[in-house]
């Protein structure tokens, strides 16, 4: 941990806050931060070399088990392996993330800041002082902050009305959730820091179609950036569960069209595999060739999917990447079908 956050820590002094290890370390943001994963990337900022972006909120939604926590964690180990001086402020509300289970996913612990707020009050106030306290130096090392879990989080009134034997519901929850966000968002957008929020969903009771939304009401969706939905699947190595595919789909992108679904591998070892999700890319913009079971490569050879994801960067070159980046930009980039349909329309009227 570097002296500037351990003297932020020391500054704020909240008991509910404790580092998690320690340690030591000139990077600067760009306008993204990236997720560990190419086409997680390419679907959150059309490029697979983005990510999420680096001064909004970004939200990953989903049910219990769809693996949000390790998903995240995958983003915060990419920021911190990214970012040598960085630091992670991590709010766990679930008090579930614990510094062995951040060492198996290959975090530098000793750069992550523990916070166990149990209202919303108390990480609005926590955080707002990171904030502050973060904005008032001229050139801070890179930060973020994650939020895991927003649906945990009580208010005040509701543990002092649980406290007393009142089962009223708190009315007021969702009208502080929505103030703390849009305050927290502006300040985050000034002083270019990341958060990461992760919520469950519901299903929504009546509706006509199979709908989800998140809990905590409107607010966090009005001021993300971003909201990802969630959903997996198991991925096995014969019989041995060895991570899970997860589908995230854009249910709200400012950046990129909105209901594209990707698929990513996040692997109980190694996190979020960077080129999983690439071949379908490839195979759809003629980039690879799909030939009977096996793929053809640029220079005429032909090599089975599962060669090509066991040694990704033989195959996946400089060049290739390029490549995918620009296929990228046509899949997930708004704008590109009226650019080409202005580009026929100009050439038929040339003609």
């Amino acid at each position: 941990m570097s002296s500037f956050f351990r003297d932020m820590v020391k500054q704020i002094g909240d008991p509910d806050t404790h580092i998690a290890a320690d340690g030591e370390n000139s990077s600067e943001f760009s306008g993204t931060v990236d997720t560990g994963s190419y086409i997680l990337n390419a679907a959150l900022s059309g490029s697979i070399f983005g990510g999420v972006p680096n001064n909004k909120i970004t939200t990953f939604a989903g049910e219990s088990a769809t693996g949000k926590t390790f998903f995240v964690m995958g983003i915060v180990k990419q920021f911190l392996d990214d970012h040598p001086d960085a630091a992670v402020f991590y709010y766990d509300t679930e008090a579930a993330v614990t510094k062995s289970m951040m060492e198996q996913r290959g975090i530098d612990v000793n750069r992550v800041i523990i916070a166990e707020p149990e209202t919303i009050q108390k990480f609005r106030h926590h955080a707002l002082q990171v904030v502050e306290n973060y904005s008032q130096h001229s050139d801070p090392p890179p930060m973020m902050m994650v939020l895991d879990s927003l649906g945990q989080l009580s208010t005040t009134k509701e543990i002092e009305d649980t406290a007393a034997g009142n089962e009223t519901r708190d009315m007021t929850k969702a009208q502080v959730l929505k103030a703390t966000f849009r305050v927290l968002g502006l300040k985050l957008a000034k002083i270019n820091v990341p958060l990461l929020v992760t919520n469950h969903v519901y299903d929504v009771v009546g509706s006509y179609i199979p709908t989800k939304e998140m809990s905590g009401g409107s607010g966090l969706k009005y001021v993300s950036s971003t909201v990802v939905y969630l959903t997996k699947k198991k991925e096995k190595d014969g019989t041995e569960v060895v991570g899970n595919i997860v589908k995230a789909r854009m249910h709200k992108s400012r950046f990129t069209k909105e209901n594209k679904d990707v698929q990513v591998l996040v692997s109980h070892t190694k996190g979020l595999d960077r080129y999983y999700g690439l071949l379908d890319l490839a195979e759809k913009y003629g980039i690879f060739k799909k030939v009977s079971t096996r793929y053809e490569m640029p220079d005429g050879s032909k090599v089975f999917g599962k060669q090509i994801m066991k040694e990704p960067t033989k195959y996946f070159t400089e060049d290739i990447l390029k490549l995918l980046d620009n296929a990228a930009q046509q899949e997930y980039m708004y704008g590109n079908e009226i650019e080409e349909a202005e580009m026929e329309h100009d050439e038929v009227h040339a003609d």
